[in-house]
């Protein structure tokens, strides 16, 4: 690798998925056009976003409520669009992944299904520094059964010295806790450090215990291989407005395993959930679908997900196979090219996130030693988009749908002109 341009524009000629970029809208800053790294936390509003949510607008506008059936894609069903090309990315079949809820919510929905503990049974193991909305959950759930958050919720934290939470260390916890464990809930993707975590090995070590094993795919899903099908998962839950664009505050999604969708698990029971065949029968009884479609309460927010819709089927085009193959060499390039102006400025900038491809996804998090966030004031102002969380992390995602090769080296430049101005 160069740390030149000429390198950085060979590498975008080169790029079969570089016409994708001018899929989407790229903010500005200071009247030009910024460079964007923060789809780890809001993805790039695709330009077809606005065709896909005026044809619902105009189906509302001539048919009234009959667009639930007469709609160009009618909306009654219209969760049933998106099972084909989320199946897809989560690594599913069809049956087990609806698009429904938030993020959060649906956390709590899975948790009412596969956290129920008893007077011996009742751990709930997480990492440390989760996304505080998932810790917030968890703590929640322990107290609605009962049990205080100090005794229930068990924290796995790094080493001393370290950011990164070895799998080892997850499965010591695991066979520790024992048949005290009841529930393992854990973000695929960790937030603040980018670590993806062994999600195959973790469900399995949780399964040998007798607990249930989920995860928090909000900065997985279009971002790395997943495959919660093959891995055994119990049940996961994301939002889609990340690194699949759909739009802020949208609709999230969950899996639950086919295992699971013929068991009576309880429910926090739906109109939406029930058997499709009878649900207009009104009747009191709740039949839930035999899919992950029952774990849905109400029918679907149709103008955000049209937004969803339209991304979606940009990743249908782009394919994840071909996103990952471009996706570990361009966050490679910004790695380079911040340990190059770390060499060249004397500056100790430390990437907190691990090196070896099966452990991350785009998302590096770098720690300027001795700058603080006014180091990250500063690129912004020269117009880098990207994110800054407490104490000391700047993140950055170099998403390979959108993001070029051309930005990571501009980036560099204006590191380095911060770091020496």
């Amino acid at each position: 690798m160069e740390n030149t341009v000429n390198y950085a524009q060979q590498q975008d000629a080169q790029d079969e998925l570089i016409s994708f970029r001018d899929r989407f809208y790229h903010p500005e800053l200071n009247g030009k056009q910024a460079l964007y790294f923060t789809g780890n936390s809001l993805g790039l509003q695709p330009k077809s976003a606005e065709s896909f949510l005026k044809q619902e607008l105009e189906d509302w506008r001539k048919f009234g409520v009959e667009g639930h059936f007469e709609a160009r894609r009618p909306w009654y069903s219209y969760h049933e669009f998106f099972s084909k090309a989320m199946a897809e990315i989560a690594g599913a079949k069809e049956s087990e992944v609806v698009a429904m809820g938030s993020l959060t919510a649906n956390i709590h929905s899975l948790m009412a299904s596969f956290y129920q503990p008893t007077k011996t049974r009742y751990k709930i193991l997480c990492e440390r520094k989760a996304f505080p909305s998932d810790t917030y959950a968890m703590q929640a759930q322990a107290k609605l059964h009962g049990f205080s958050i100090e005794d229930a919720i068990v924290e796995i934290s790094p080493a001393k010295g370290s950011d990164i939470i070895t799998e080892d260390a997850i499965i010591e916890k695991i066979f520790e806790l024992g048949d005290s464990l009841a529930t393992v809930m854990i973000g695929g993707v960790n937030y603040y450090s980018g670590q993806v975590f062994d999600m195959a090995v973790i469900t399995d070590a949780a399964h040998k215990v007798g607990a249930h094993c989920g995860f928090d795919l909000a900065h997985g899903m279009g971002n790395i291989e997943v495959k919660l099908h093959e891995w055994q998962v119990d049940f996961a839950a994301w939002c889609t407005y990340k690194y699949l664009n759909s739009g802020p505050g949208s609709v999230g999604g969950l899996f639950v395993h086919e295992n699971h969708h013929k068991r009576k698990l309880p429910i926090l029971a739906g109109w939406w959930g029930h058997d499709k065949e009878t649900r207009f029968k009104m009747e009191p009884e709740f039949v839930p679908m035999q899919s992950a479609e029952a774990w849905q309460m109400s029918n679907a927010p149709v103008f955000n997900m049209a937004i969803y819709l339209a991304s979606l089927e940009i990743f249908q085009e782009a394919t994840m196979p071909r996103l990952w193959k471009k996706s570990r060499p361009l966050t490679d390039y910004l790695e380079f090219i911040v340990n190059k102006v770390a060499e060249e400025t004397g500056a100790d900038l430390e990437i907190i996130t691990p090196k070896e491809h099966h452990r991350r996804g785009c998302q590096l998090s770098i720690v300027a030693h001795g700058y603080g966030k006014a180091l990250f004031d500063k690129i912004t102002e020269a117009g880098v988009i990207a994110d800054w969380r407490e104490p000391n992390v700047i993140r950055m995602a170099p998403v390979p749908l959108y993001n070029s090769y051309e930005d990571v080296y501009r980036f560099g430049e204006i590191l380095k002109k911060s770091l020496t101005s």
